[in-house]
């Protein structure tokens, strides 16, 4: 086997990335503190060719020299929107019909392994703070809790590690639902 070469990836360029369909998923990065995760979370979004992501509380915003590390440019790509309320945008995508969800540890949560994405609906998935996870108040307002089944003695994953692990997921089972329709 031979690595492809960057130029044999046939990737997107910014305009095209711009141009193109978009995946129905929103997420929304609540009070998080490190600036490589919050450029981790671009990429994944810039991956999957999410919607956007909407950086809220202390979050940080580009241009920033520590996000664009770990961005790598994603942030050019990636459509994004500084808001100071989580809870409050979160209470706007309710009324706007979207599907909100807090990735989290809660009573009644979903196994992601279980959740079926609804296709008719935008899927907005709020990831929390690295050390308090996603607020109370903004978990109780979300329509659903989507928790990532762990088995070892880790009580959370990484932030970053958590959207790439959801997003992917919601992804491909909204990919292969499509895939299945158009058949």
């Amino acid at each position: 086997m031979r690595k492809l070469e960057n130029s044999e990836l046939n990737r997107l360029d910014v305009d095209g990335f711009k141009d193109a369909e978009k995946t129905p998923i929103i997420l929304v990065l609540d009070n998080i503190r490190s600036l490589n995760n919050i450029g981790s979370v671009f990429r994944t979004a810039d991956a999957f060719l999410v919607e956007k992501v909407y950086l809220c509380g202390i979050t940080a915003t580009p241009p920033h020299k520590d996000i664009h590390k770990t961005a790598l440019g994603a942030t050019d790509s990636v459509a994004w929107e500084y808001r100071k309320d989580t809870l409050e945008l979160v209470k706007e995508f309710k009324r706007l019909g979207y599907e909100t969800l807090a990735i989290e540890q809660a009573e009644n949560a979903i196994m992601l392994n279980e959740y079926q994405p609804n296709t008719n609906k935008k899927q907005v998935l709020v990831f929390g703070n690295e050390v308090k996870g996603v607020a109370q108040e903004v978990v109780t307002a979300c329509n659903k809790v989507i928790e990532i089944p762990q088995y070892g003695t880790k009580h959370s994953l990484n932030i970053s590690v958590s959207a790439g692990v959801v997003v992917w997921d919601l992804w491909s089972k909204m990919t292969k639902i499509t895939k299945s329709i158009v058949k």
